[in-house]
């Protein structure tokens, strides 16, 4: 089974770091966070990985290589332009499309969740998605309003809803929903919700940050530390 990274965007919020190294070679406890993901999809024995590059794509396929050194096979798929995660996805097809089932993780996420849950899951629907919950950035205070006094102090709950992990697994089918050009969080899904064909699996006690901001690569340590 292979699985796809969606790395080819150009993470302007962590300007001006990305300015002259995709955020995908970004390092997280001296390592790429590309690098922390392979090693994550290998130890679930997922060793054909397909990288999708558009932004600084020369200095990705230049950093991993053919995978070798890192014990699996990569191959490239390549953005001429900004195509959206939805586009980069559909433009691997001939990559992907002979797989009955392939993973898709985004290309800024480090977790600890297992991603063969999401194919066990999958069943007839197209696709499986991987559903977790936050921790909040503060400490939640619980008040006795007749009295005045605080009942309970919880430091950083997490929080009631759940969020997309940006882990997928993908049936073969799923190419007939994807754009040529656009994201499929706001294409994609909302049709496979409409025709009854996205399941989820809940993660509730794994480590999962998404690296979208300078104060989230520092977090990320705390998640990586679980990926040793």
């Amino acid at each position: 089974m292979k699985a796809a990274l969606l790395s080819g965007g150009f993470g302007k919020r962590l300007k001006p770091l990305t300015e002259s190294i995709p955020k995908p070679l970004l390092e997280v406890e001296g390592k790429p966070i590309i690098v922390w993901q392979i090693e994550w999809l290998k130890k679930h024995g997922i060793d054909e990985i397909i990288v999708c590059v558009g932004y600084l794509r020369e200095k990705i396929i230049e950093a991993l290589g053919s995978g070798h050194k890192f014990g699996v096979r990569l191959g490239y798929s390549v953005e001429d332009e900004p195509l959206g995660t939805g586009g980069a996805l559909k433009n691997a097809e001939h990559l992907l499309k002979s797989d009955k089932v392939f993973l898709a993780v985004n290309g800024d996420i480090l977790t600890t969740i297992n991603p063969l849950k999401l194919v066990e899951k999958i069943d007839k629907n197209v696709a499986c998605m991987a559903l977790t919950k936050l921790p909040s950035p503060y400490g939640i205070i619980e008040l006795d309003e007749a009295t005045g006094l605080v009942k309970r102090f919880e430091e950083k709950p997490r929080l009631p809803n759940y969020i997309n992990a940006g882990v997928y697994a993908f049936s073969s089918k799923i190419f007939d929903y994807l754009p040529s050009t656009g994201d499929m969080e706001k294409i994609t899904f909302p049709r496979l919700v409409e025709n009854k064909t996205l399941s989820a699996v809940v993660y509730e006690n794994d480590d999962w940050i998404s690296i979208d901001s300078h104060k989230d690569l520092e977090e990320a340590k705390r998640v990586v530390q679980k990926l040793r």
